[in-house]
């Protein structure tokens, strides 16, 4: 059976010039056995056709809030409560800033208002756009209010010379994330055991201040949570985060690296082990239990020491999962560190990301991953976290599946 067989989803088509990418996605939502309603807005039809779109949808597309036909039985009312998913792509800045607002003066604006399924918005603009104050803003109201986002990705613009985060999320990256809402759970994972890293670590140097890394555990906790609905028994290790805590699993917070592999330890045997976790490299030799104070004759001196490495002990350990995975967040040489990785710390899969500050993966909703094994390299297209996490609880579900059955 198709992924989405029998779903129906409604699709938002923005006016943007990234609405060309709405005619792939209708055709890889159908072919997965979706009906798709197509609404479009009055600017969209400046960039792609009504003619194209009802054609590859094979469905009425409409577009008029106040079409005498459609609203004799309040069409906006029933195109709202009668599909299970609504897709906004492109979603533009004035439409995010619409729904923020609640204004409904157009179809799509009342559609989205009326709605009791899930939302889901596919972001494209100009980068200048999406950075702005006001977007910005409108983006995490949008997510406060539980609306879904895949992308906007990093690449070159419509316009001559402009480049950066705005791009619409390729269809097939869409796709994931619409399959990670409305796919029927599997439990491919039920009667194994999962242990996950997530966030940084801190490593004190007085009372004050400390040593970390720039992690927001969104990736850890993500896969944490796709592993729990996969059906496995999962402990989180946790480092400082803002995160709240997910539901049905076992949480342990820690600060520290040795702390984190303390608990990590403790948590064992287990079937598999994602360490996702940003752990410092270092710390301070000596911890100072008083605040150190600028003394007017230069900055002190800190001794450094390394601190564990928890992917390296665990790929090694006497009780090592029969599945290991690590994460390599790399600015450079991407793959490269990544291959050393996986030969050096007894791994099965290092899943590489680049994380250079143009990129915005530290922190932020969406992550490109290569996952290199000792088989080879593996593409993923950019996907938002959770879709991202969903994608690797299925890699491992057929990995361990293969090895039970060798």
């Amino acid at each position: 059976m198709s992924t989405l067989s029998d779903k129906r989803i409604l699709l938002v088509i923005g006016g943007g010039i990234a609405a060309y990418k709405s005619l792939d996605l209708i055709r890889r939502l159908r072919e997965r056995g979706a009906a798709v309603t197509p609404v479009m807005t009055a600017a969209a039809a400046e960039f792609v056709t009504p003619l194209a779109v009802g054609a590859l949808a094979a469905r009425r597309v409409y577009s008029d809030l106040f079409d005498r036909e459609d609203e004799q039985d309040v069409g906006h009312i029933r195109l709202a409560r009668e599909h299970d998913l609504v897709i906004v792509a492109p979603a533009t800045a004035d439409r995010m800033a619409r729904l923020v607002t609640g204004l409904a003066d157009d179809l799509a604006g009342a559609i989205l208002l009326a709605t009791r399924a899930p939302v889901l918005m596919a972001p494209a603009m100009n980068p200048a756009m999406w950075s702005h104050t006001a977007t910005r803003r409108n983006h995490l109201q949008l997510i406060e209010d539980g609306v879904r986002f895949v992308g906007p990705g990093k690449g070159e613009m419509a316009e001559k010379g402009e480049a950066g985060t705005g791009r619409m999320a390729e269809p097939l990256g869409i796709v994931a994330e619409v399959e990670a809402i409305l796919a029927p759970p599997a439990r491919p994972l039920a009667g194994r055991s999962a242990i996950v890293t997530s966030g940084p670590t801190h490593e004190p140097i007085d009372p004050v201040r400390y040593i970390a890394n720039r992690s927001s555990g969104r990736q850890g906790h993500a896969i944490a949570e796709a592993l729990r609905d996969a059906g496995a028994s999962v402990t989180l290790v946790s480092g400082p985060v803002s995160l709240p805590d997910p539901d049905g699993m076992v949480v342990r917070h820690v600060e520290t690296a040795g702390q984190m592999l303390g608990a990590v330890e403790a948590a064992l045997p287990a079937d598999v082990a994602v360490f996702v976790a940003a752990v410092a490299d270092w710390r301070v030799a000596t911890e100072s239990s008083r605040k150190i104070k600028k003394t007017g004759e230069g900055a002190p001196a800190l001794a450094l020491a390394e601190n564990p490495d928890i992917l390296a002990t665990i790929g090694h350990h006497a009780e090592r999962p029969g599945l290991v995975i690590g994460f390599a967040a790399e600015t450079d040489d991407l793959l490269e560190n990544a291959r050393s990785k996986l030969a050096r710390k007894g791994a099965d899969a290092i899943l590489a990301n680049d994380v250079s500050p143009a990129g915005g993966v530290m922190g932020g909703a969406d992550n490109t991953i290569r996952l290199v094994t000792a088989e080879g390299v593996e593409d993923w297209p950019t996907l938002a976290k959770s879709a991202a996490a969903k994608r690797l609880a299925a890699w491992i579900a057929a990995r361990l599946g293969r090895k039970g059955s060798a």
